[in-house]
């Protein structure tokens, strides 16, 4: 059939599946499966320079720039023919075969039996979407699945533009190479791993996955280290890939010093949602707080497991499970350097402008003077909240309602339930002026076991008690944004001033303080109606926060900002420890200085100054800077206590880290934690150098830990990871 004129000198067809359209489904079955039955009936487009049909042999030929498409796979050849008597395919001369995922097959001469399970193809090469590379000196097809290259040669490394007769980095040569399509496996048979051309290591049999697959069961690249505290260690992780939503990786860590470590991450994705928990175990020798060991052994690991999944469109729930053997587990076996682990399992809905939800807590201290008889269980832990925008009332409507329930092995026991519903009323003036009045009022219940208030004396009680208190508060905040242009800059200053109005006495020594027992007051909460992060405290008396923000904004995204104030009260509140800020009728000054100008720097500096000396009661800096290549970045803190019950002491900290992407494949990094009190001891160092392209990469890690804690000592540690790509 015709597809109007043709071009001179050429001839152009089109039909449905016949002798001529079998050719590009014949080679792509040397790289993919299919059969006849897939392809019958297809339309190609086939043109050439010269096409001859000799009906007495039966024989078909394309001669010159051939070219023949087919749903989306374009085979260009020579010279291409077909012998309808001996069902022979046969093509030659530069044949390049393009697949639509991207996949070309390169050769120079081919022939197929009819049916298309049984032929062989000269001096082929193969490259794969992942810039992977095949080459052998013929291959031949046995059936739709199975293809075996002879004399081959497989290489993910690119070759030399300068040399390109040089050997690649590293490639592996078989005198028979299977490739199991279905399976995704490839075979090699007598392999011989060459660097640079050398060999270095040889087996009689080899296997890895297709390089085309994203999921195979196999071994992933080993890690080599060695650290004070286990000696040399050789980790080699096994991937199973399950099914398709799940796989487990088992890395077990052989260790000199305390033997085998078995580790393991199991991953799961369900029609709700997913889950994922990884575990660790080992049965070292017994050792004491002082790092000796002792004649006996004990078992040691820990679990961690997260999940969240989905109930209906309303509602879902989760859990999260954190616990180990023991306090120092964790940091000994560098798995992790937390201090809590906190363990929970919840269940929240979203309906409009309602949130609900149920949860339980249980928490394992690992510092040395924590203790589990006193440490609480919590559930459960119900929240609910809603806001609402009433049609005769202005304004807006918030209710939020919260019980809780607090046990412990030993001490006392606590029960609340906390009701609060508040109204807030905005309303912008005619100068551009806001304001906005809130009312809130809440109501707390304690039901309390054993709890002996502060300053009584005696042993805790045994009975129990019904504790009750009432929250009116009233506010009004009032803002004056000002905003100005000037060329690409555009600038706001708003002063901001509250006044808030509750009863004293709000803190009677009957409650007990378990949520709100760390404060720590900045620029974040400055304008807080209520500083206490939880329900079991509260400010009391009248106060009022006055401050300011000010900030610049360029069109280029940079931008500058500062945020200051201070909070005045007609009575000193005892409730906030005396190295708050908060505790006089005049707090201490904060202020917030941001300074972004771009992406090539970052500053942000937060200051707590002493209300009467301007000393420098808390300081952080955080800084970064340089470009994304070559970017570093530090952080200082300098604090005195900030808890309203236990004193935390001072601390005074510096940590610095650089990142260095040395060019697309180098990256060096370094960190630096350091104490700067009492001495300016060092916390942790350490370094590293990555290295990555198509064809290897390499991993190196040097970390020092100089905190001590009981049998978790000071340690070095040096950590080398190398893979070949593909291979692993």
């Amino acid at each position: 059939m015709g597809l109007g004129a043709p071009a001179k000198g050429r001839t152009w067809l089109r039909g449905d599946l016949g002798f001529i359209l079998i050719l590009p489904f014949a080679l792509f079955l040397v790289i993919g499966p299919a059969s006849a039955q897939e392809v019958g009936g297809s339309p190609f487009l086939l043109s050439a320079d010269q096409i001859i049909h000799d009906n007495q042999l039966g024989q078909v030929t394309a001669n010159g720039n051939v070219e023949i498409s087919s749903e989306g796979r374009v085979l260009l050849a020579d010279s291409v023919s077909y012998n309808q008597r001996d069902g022979v395919v046969t093509a030659s001369g530069n044949l390049t075969l393009m697949e639509p995922s991207g996949e070309v097959i390169f050769a120079q001469h081919l022939q197929l039996s009819e049916d298309l399970t049984e032929g062989f193809i000269e001096s082929i090469r193969i490259l794969l979407t992942d810039k992977s590379r095949f080459a052998a000196n013929g291959a031949r097809r046995y059936g739709a699945d199975r293809l075996e290259l002879a004399k081959a040669v497989y290489s993910p490394c690119e070759v030399c533009r300068e040399h390109p007769d040089r050997a690649p980095l590293w490639q592996l040569k078989a005198v028979r190479v299977i490739h199991h399509r279905s399976a995704h496996e490839i075979e090699y048979r007598d392999a011989v791993l060459e660097v640079y051309g050398v060999p270095i290591a040889y087996t009689p049999y080899f296997r890895h996955a297709d390089p085309l697959t994203p999921r195979k069961s196999g071994f992933l690249p080993p890690s080599f280290g060695s650290s004070t505290d286990l000696g040399t260690s050789v980790q080699v992780p096994y991937f199973w890939a399950i099914e398709a939503e799940r796989d487990l990786t088992f890395a077990p860590i052989f260790t000199t010093d305390e033997g085998v470590v078995l580790t393991g991450e199991y991953r799961a994705l369900t029609a709700k949602g997913s889950y994922n928990s990884e575990a660790s175990l080992t049965y070292p020798d017994k050792r004491n707080d002082n790092n000796e060991r002792l004649d006996d052994k004990e078992f040691r690991g820990h679990i961690k497991s997260l999940g969240q999944f989905d109930i209906d469109q309303t509602w879902r729930w989760g859990y999260q499970l954190n616990r180990a053997t023991d306090d120092t587990y964790l940091s000994r076996y560098g798995i992790s350097d937390a201090d809590v682990l906190t363990s929970t399992a919840f269940v929240e809905g979203f309906r409009g402008r309602q949130y609900m939800s149920a949860s339980a807590y249980a928490f394992q201290g690992l510092e040395v003077e924590d203790d589990s008889g006193t440490t609480p269980f919590v559930a459960p832990l119900l929240d609910y909240a809603v806001t609402l925008q009433p049609e005769r009332l202005p304004g807006r409507l918030y209710f939020d309602a919260s019980v809780v329930s607090l046990y412990r092995q030993k001490g006392f026991d606590s029960r609340r339930l906390s009701v609060d519903g508040s109204w807030q009323l905005p309303h912008v003036g005619p100068a551009g002026d806001i304001y906005t009045l809130t009312t809130d009022l809440g109501l707390d219940l304690y039901w309390l076991n054993g709890f002996t208030p502060t300053g009584n004396s005696g042993n805790s009680s045994s009975s129990s008690n019904l504790e009750a208190r009432l929250r009116p508060t009233v506010a009004l905040e009032w803002r004056f944004p000002f905003v100005r242009r000037e060329g690409t800059v555009r600038q706001v200053i708003e002063p901001i001033a509250q006044v808030i109005v509750t009863p004293y006495g709000g803190n009677p020594k009957e409650i007990p303080n378990e949520d709100s027992r760390s404060l720590e007051f900045d620029d974040t909460n400055l304008f807080s109606l209520n500083r206490f992060p939880g329900h079991d405290r509260v400010e009391s008396g009248p106060r009022a926060n006055l401050g300011l923000k000010a900030s610049a904004y360029g069109v280029s995204g940079g931008y500058t900002s500062l945020t200051m104030g201070q909070v005045f009260r007609l009575k000193d509140d005892d409730t906030f420890a005396r190295q708050s800020g908060l505790d006089d009728h005049r707090s201490d000054y904060v202020t917030a200085l941001t300074i972004a100008p771009s992406d090539f720097f970052d500053l942000t500096n937060r200051l707590r100054l002493d209300r009467d000396t301007l000393s420098l009661n808390r300081n952080e800096i955080y800084l970064s800077i340089g470009p994304k290549n070559l970017r570093f970045i530090t952080s200082y803190v300098s604090l005195d206590r900030d808890r309203t019950a236990d004193a935390l002491e001072a601390r005074e900290e510096l940590y610095n880290s650089l990142r260095w992407q040395i060019d697309k494949r180098w990256i060096a990094t370094m960190e630096s934690r350091r104490d700067l009190k009492n001495g300016g001891n060092q916390i942790r160092a350490g370094g590293g150098l990555q290295y990555l392209d198509e064809c290897i990469g390499f991993a190196l890690t040097v970390e020092r830990n100089f905190t001590r804690d009981r049998d978790a000592q000071p340690s070095t540690s040096v950590n080398f990871r190398f893979l070949l790509q593909n291979l692993g």
